[in-house]
C-alpha cells in the first residue's frame, strides 16, 4: 500500500479525500494527526516536517507528497482516472468544479476549527454568538448551493461527483451544529442518497481509526 493519508477523524477536509478514495476504490493507510485541544499533533516539529502548514489533510502518493484537499482531490482525478469523479463533458464539468469551490473557498473556511476558536477567545463570542456566526455562513453557502443543484439523486445528476465529496462533509458539520436544513431539499436529498453507499459510509468521522 502506497498512499498514506494524514487524517483527522472530524476533519471535513480530511473527510472529502476518504470519501474520493474509497469511491475509486484505492486502498490507503490513515495516518491519524490530532487537531484536538490540548493535543494539537499538526503543530508539533514531526508533522511540520511533512506538512509545513500544519493542516490535515496531507496525502502521500510513494515520493509524492501532497497537502490541501482540493489539490489532492485533482491529483487523484487525475492519477487514478478508473472512476471519473468529474463528468467529462462541459459545463458540467466547470459547474461541478464550482460547486467544491463554493463549499471549499466559501463556507468552510469561514467556519472551521481555527476560525471558530478565534472567534471565541479573541473576539470574545458566547456559545449563542459562535453558533449564529456559523449557521449564517452556512445558510449562505448552502442557499447558492441549492440553486445549484441539480434533480438527480445526487448533486449532479444521479451518480456521486466530487460535488458530493465536498457537500457531505459540510452537511455533516451543519446536522452537528443543529442547523435548520428546511430550506434545502435537494442538498439533504443528495446527502441522505450518497450515506445510502459503502464510500461514503466507511467514510464517516465516527469509523475512523482515531474516533473520540
Amino acid at each position: 500500500m502506497s498512499i498514506r493519508l494524514y487524517s483527522y477523524w472530524r476533519s471535513s477536509a480530511a473527510y472529502r479525500v476518504r470519501i474520493a478514495l474509497n469511491l475509486k476504490g484505492i486502498p490507503y493507510e490513515t495516518v491519524s494527526v490530532s487537531l484536538a485541544p490540548g493535543v494539537s499533533e499538526h503543530r508539533k516539529d514531526e508533522y511540520r516536517k511533512i506538512n509545513p502548514q500544519m493542516l490535515v489533510p496531507f496525502l502521500q502518493d510513494g515520493e509524492i507528497g501532497i497537502a490541501q484537499s482540493m489539490a489532492i482531490l485533482e491529483y487523484l482525478e487525475e492519477t487514478y482516472p478508473e472512476t471519473q469523479l468529474l463528468p467529462g463533458n462541459e459545463p458540467l464539468r466547470s459547474h461541478v468544479r464550482a460547486f467544491c469551490n463554493l463549499i471549499a473557498c466559501d463556507i468552510h473556511p469561514l467556519n472551521n476549527l481555527r476560525v471558530q476558536k478565534y472567534i471565541r477567545t479573541q473576539l470574545g463570542a458566547d456559545e449563542k454568538a459562535g453558533k449564529d456566526w456559523y449557521t449564517h455562513w452556512i445558510h449562505e453557502g448552502f442557499r447558492a448551493a441549492e440553486q445549484l443543484a441539480g434533480n438527480g439523486s445526487h448533486v449532479f445528476g444521479d451518480d456521486p461527483t466530487l460535488a458530493d465529496t465536498l457537500l457531505v462533509p459540510q452537511m455533516y458539520n451543519a446536522r452537528r451544529f443543529g442547523v435548520p436544513l428546511d430550506d434545502f431539499p435537494r442538498l439533504v436529498r443528495s446527502v441522505d442518497a450518497c450515506n445510502a453507499l459503502s464510500a461514503f459510509k466507511k467514510a464517516a468521522p465516527e469509523l475512523q481509526p482515531d474516533a473520540a
